[in-house]
């Protein structure tokens, strides 16, 4: 099983291949402006070291959301048109649980924090089990300050958003919390191609005419037409 793992949720874009159970390739890079520059280069430069072509792809799997609103846009229009092009299959797979996935191994609760800006947060909590990780709260949109009381503790906390609000988080959850360094501890795209491969050995495979991006904040257009 070949699949392709694409995250573009926050500034940091990150590929991966994995065939079978085996990371084969993944390349990550801050994006310098927009993601569209770079996306397509770090999808060749990952199939070409993999020694694999998008059509020997048996899915690509996408970051779905939340997360930045047009690094989720220019990621999926990527992805649309490989799938279009190739009739591979289109899997959409939840940017924080792919980012919290990145730690799962370190045995604690863990919470994903990605900065929403207007001094909010998407984020999202989960424990880990020895299947992999359990949801402890959905997809939220909240202040900082909300956060606070949904954290389960002890916990670890990783993403973007800690650039923003980990000093804050750390100064009044104390030391029942580990904050992670976000350039250090971010998206990968070889964790989306692992979820990726799971949603499609279950059958979870997305619609590709209907997919859309989860991002639960309305976007700036549909807030001017309100």
């Amino acid at each position: 099983m070949r699949i392709l793992g694409i995250d573009t949720a926050t500034w940091r874009a990150s590929v991966g291949l994995r065939v079978g159970d085996v990371l084969v390739c993944e390349r990550s890079e801050l994006a310098d402006g927009s993601h569209a520059v770079s996306l397509l280069r770090l999808i060749d430069e990952v199939l070409q070291t993999g020694g694999c072509a998008v059509s020997d792809l048996d899915a690509i799997a996408v970051s779905g959301g939340p997360g930045s609103f047009t690094g989720l846009r220019i990621s999926l229009s990527v992805a649309k048109g490989l799938t279009y092009a190739t009739g591979t299959r289109l899997i959409s797979v939840p940017t924080l649980e792919a980012l919290a996935r990145t730690v799962a191994d370190r045995g604690t609760a863990i919470c994903a924090v990605l900065d929403a800006r207007k001094g909010e947060v998407y984020a999202a909590c989960f424990a880990p089990t020895v299947t992999g990780l359990r949801r402890l709260t959905d997809d939220l949109l909240l202040t900082p300050e909300a956060l606070l009381d949904r954290i389960p503790l002890p916990c670890v906390i990783l993403g973007d958003g800690v650039t923003a609000y980990g000093p804050f988080l750390r100064d009044r959850l104390g030391e029942r919390v580990t904050v992670l360094p976000s350039d250090q501890y971010g998206p990968r795209g070889g964790m989306v191609a692992m979820l990726g491969a799971g949603r499609l050995r279950a059958g979870l495979i997305d619609e590709f005419a209907s997919l859309e991006p989860a991002y639960i904040r309305p976007s700036e257009a549909e807030l001017k037409a309100l």
